[in-house]
């Protein structure tokens, strides 16, 4: 059993699937958000979405930081990764503009003052903000706070956001087919649009990344983060403080600022993808929960895709990696690895797409390739290994 599971959760969520299997898969099965008729008005050329997602446990990592350093406004980017696993997952059905989102904050009053809920929600619309200057335009519509204390040891924070499309402007991944081209999107680096460097790390695998980095210290003083029934050769194994410095590019950062970055949004770049270059876009796939994997829920049942030219995974996965002792295999299913937007498209249209990436610096690259098959498959090729699921 891998240490993920032995923390009691999972990367492909198989109990999920198996509660939720006999659900309405919506209008198109393959694409990325459920997807229905426009139940709010009733045209037929038009669709309804509604998506809900959160932080997760990266929340505990913001209690764990903020009370190591009485840094509140770090609380402000737990906010964005609430509001960007579900604007990412939109814009992989083609959804950029138009968006409400509504908020859900269940809180441990005992533990989580006004401050901290004061830079979640002014985080939140301080985001939109951001994005409105991007043309991307989301109306905060308020939310939720509850203070369930019995229920939750610190504070979870989550969100749903909701938009009415047009049926023409929708990305099902109904036309990915063997002859695609796989672009990827780097989630690391420092694009136009943010204010220092991104870790990669994004809102997925972060029990993992909590007990494997860190050390038994927070195990010892914040006992309230973490289930007292785990064994503790699983909680808190790690060699790391929070505190600890740490140079990447060329600058000093810290541990904490690493697994604490933000959730990169890549709606900058979609919304002009989606705008000018919508007839390219085969596909699109968020490698959020189950990592490199995650496009396999999505295929068609007859292709192959082959990842042989994934980016370098950023220093915070080579961090984790070494932490955990975790294999490549189990690596790539948990995280992103570096490479967290996939844009399936002809190979012809692929060097515009990297083009409009990498004018937002945001860094784009093939990374691979659909091939016809008789099974849905994939394979991941890197320069140490290759395994196929």
């Amino acid at each position: 059993m891998s240490l993920y599971s032995k923390r009691g959760v999972s990367a492909q969520k198989e109990e999920v699937h198996e509660a939720v299997k006999k659900l309405d898969k919506g209008l198109y099965e393959n694409a990325f958000c459920k997807i229905y008729a426009d139940v709010l008005v009733g045209d037929p050329d038009w669709v309804n979405v509604m998506h809900a997602d959160g932080a997760g446990t990266k929340s505990i990592l913001a209690y764990l930081y903020w009370k190591e350093t009485g840094d509140a406004s770090i609380w402000k980017g737990i906010a964005q990764d609430a509001i960007v696993m579900n604007l990412d997952d939109l814009l992989c059905v083609g959804i950029y503009d138009k968006l409400a989102f509504s908020s859900t904050i269940d809180r441990n009053k005992t533990l989580i003052p006004a401050e901290v809920l004061s830079e979640v929600i002014n985080g939140s619309q301080e985001f939109f903000d951001t994005m409105k200057a991007w043309g991307v335009n989301i109306t905060f519509m308020g939310g939720e706070t509850a203070d369930v204390g019995d229920v939750v040891r610190t504070m979870a924070v989550n969100g749903t956001m909701v938009a009415r499309w047009p049926k023409e402007k929708l990305i099902t991944n109904e036309k990915i087919k063997p002859g695609n081209v796989i672009v990827g999107l780097a989630s690391f680096g420092k694009a136009s649009y943010e204010t220092e460097y991104n870790s990669g790390l994004a809102s997925n695998g972060l029990t993992s990344a909590r007990h494997d980095v860190l050390n038994k210290f927070y195990a010892e003083q914040y006992p309230e983060t973490f289930e007292p029934k785990l064994s503790s050769d699983v909680v808190y194994i790690g060699k790391h403080r929070l505190t600890d410095k740490i140079t990447v590019d060329g600058a000093e950062t810290t541990i904490g600022k690493l697994v604490l970055s933000p959730t990169r949004t890549f709606a900058p770049v979609m919304k002009i993808l989606l705008e000018e270059h919508f007839d390219a876009i085969n596909g699109l796939i968020h490698c959020s929960g189950g990592g490199q994997t995650k496009c396999m829920k999505y295929m068609p049942d007859n292709v192959k895709i082959i990842k042989d030219n994934l980016f370098t995974p950023p220093v915070i996965f080579d961090i984790i990696r070494e932490a955990s002792g975790a294999d490549a295999r189990e690596m790539y299913q948990v995280f992103n690895m570096g490479t967290r937007l996939e844009i399936y498209t002809n190979e012809a249209d692929a060097a515009a797409i990297i083009d409009v990436a990498g004018k937002l610096g945001v860094p784009a690259q093939v990374i691979g390739r659909v091939e016809a098959s008789e099974s849905k498959s994939l394979e991941i090729i890197t320069p140490d290994t290759s395994f196929t699921f």
